[in-house]
């Protein structure tokens, strides 16, 4: 199983970028999916992930509004469209992936089976 995030980037506050996670040995319809970041000296957060039984999706109060989850039809790539970016949004994201079904265990980090290596987002203000 892989999962590799691309898209990351320099931008400019107020910016958009959208970050891709291709995935192989590995179906966003089998598992929870989800995003998390982690800024230079803070702990991982968990921004945002999609269950698989019944589609909900949960985001951070800290992106809602901004940050969009999704997936393509073949369900081997997530998405995270990240609109009006923040200076306090500068992270390095990644994807991930795992059995738990229960979203805010998810984005708490428990149930993860499989990350992604990262991209670097930077926003300037």
């Amino acid at each position: 199983v892989q999962l590799v995030e691309s898209g990351g980037g320099l931008v400019q506050a107020g910016g958009s970028l959208r970050l891709s996670c291709l995935t192989s040995g590995f179906s966003v319809d089998d598992y929870t999916v989800g995003w998390f970041r982690q800024a230079p000296g803070k702990e991982r957060e968990g921004v945002s992930c999609m269950g698989t039984r019944d589609g909900s999706k949960y985001y951070a109060d800290s992106v809602k509004g901004r940050f969009t989850i999704s997936s393509d039809n073949a369900k081997t790539t997530m998405y995270l469209q990240i609109d009006r970016l923040q200076p306090e949004d500068t992270a390095v994201y990644y994807c991930a992936g795992g059995r738990e079904t229960a979203t805010l265990a998810f984005v708490d980090g428990y149930g993860v089976d499989y990350w992604g290596k990262g991209t670097l987002v930077t926003v300037s203000s």
